[in-house]
């Protein structure tokens, strides 16, 4: 088994690369690259884990003048992937980003039957899928993320906001990227309850995963249920489920009721903006998918690619985060925010990213 594990040290050498931004210096002598991606469950609209990693190419194509293209798959499986990771490669395709864990069985079979495609799969690794086996070859990146610290930084930074209230989640299907965001939450709300004086609740009845990441009903209707129960904010880590519930939440406010959400992956802020102007997006718990998608392309155009390796990004090399503008948080709130965050990088906050003592 061969899996390189990217230490702080090797970070500190690749964060200038993946969050520098910029011209890319090789660019012209890597002029051909090609560069395809194939959506996860959900559409390359679903203001989450897929139109963010797009806008990250769809950003790098502007700026380095490169063919981009994404593909649908026709479902989830291993095979579905495949197929479409095969039709851009035939394509001419020679670099291939994959958001979600799902594609880790695929990328175990593709890193070998595509040797000259490098490969990018973002929360997750090249494994078998009965996880017997995980191996990563020299043409593929994977990409993790703290969940929990940016899931820490949005319930600190609501509770600190409400005061007093209750609070709920809403997950996706139950994989560790969610259960991380959950966890970090939830432990962001104890810490401005024992640090700062504020009286949050969560029940465990307010505190679910759907199932999956496209039923935009679903996510409507558990929101519903929510809110009818009292629940002042929903975290909504759930991709399309995660629509349903920003949807619930604009109907209740243009009907005059007061509840918010949580976004989470990207700044999701403008999904949530009411005919008044206004938005019911409180903030949103990010990491910074679009840099990800962006820097792994840069970094292949100047020669840079970390093939073989994983990286973590955390708040430590600013991986992670809440938005730089919160229209809907007192100053006085993010300023507390980002003392956190300064605590956080400096290791004096510490997240735990398990459930140990929390709602699961």
């Amino acid at each position: 088994m061969k899996k390189l594990i990217v230490a702080l040290c090797v970070l500190a050498v690749l964060t200038s690369a993946l969050f520098a931004g910029g011209t890319a210096e090789g660019a012209a002598k890597k002029s051909n690259l090609r560069v395809g991606m194939v959506t996860d469950a959900g559409t390359i609209d679903d203001k989450s884990f897929n139109q963010g990693t797009w806008e990250g190419i769809l950003r790098a194509s502007k700026d380095f003048a490169l063919d981009v293209k994404y593909l649908k798959p026709a479902g989830t499986t291993e095979a579905d992937y495949l197929k479409e990771i095969g039709n851009l490669v035939d394509a001419g395709y020679n670099m291939v980003i994959c958001p979600g864990f799902k594609f880790e069985s695929a990328l175990y079979v593709a890193q070998d039957k595509y040797p000259n495609v490098k490969f990018v799969i973002l929360d997750g690794q090249p494994r078998t899928a009965d996880y017997s086996d995980d191996r990563i070859e020299n043409n593929v990146v994977g990409v993790y993320w703290a969940e929990h610290e940016s899931g820490f930084l949005a319930g600190l930074a609501a509770a600190l906001q409400f005061k007093n209230g209750n609070f709920g989640f809403v997950g996706g299907m139950e994989v560790p990227a969610v259960q991380k965001f959950n966890w970090g939450f939830q432990q962001g709300v104890k810490y401005a309850n024992a640090n700062f004086g504020s009286n949050v609740t969560m029940k465990q009845e307010n505190n679910l995963y759907q199932g999956t990441f496209d039923d935009i009903g679903a996510g409507q209707q558990i929101a519903a249920s929510m809110y009818d129960r009292g629940v002042d904010v929903i975290f909504a880590a759930a991709g399309g489920v995660g629509v349903g519930v920003i949807n619930e939440a604009k109907n209740r406010a243009a009907a005059g009721k007061k509840v918010w959400v949580i976004g989470v992956d990207v700044d999701q802020y403008n999904e949530g903006v009411m005919p008044n102007g206004s938005s019911i997006i409180l903030t949103s718990a990010m990491k910074y998918l679009d840099r990800a998608s962006y820097d792994m392309i840069e970094n292949e155009l100047n020669g840079r690619f970390p093939g073989g390796s994983i990286l973590h990004l955390d708040s430590r090399n600013d991986g992670v985060g809440i938005p730089v503008e919160n229209p809907n948080l007192d100053k006085s709130v993010t300023d507390l925010v980002a003392q956190a965050f300064a605590q956080m990088k400096s290791g004096a906050i510490k997240v735990a990213d398990t459930g140990d003592g929390l709602f699961k």
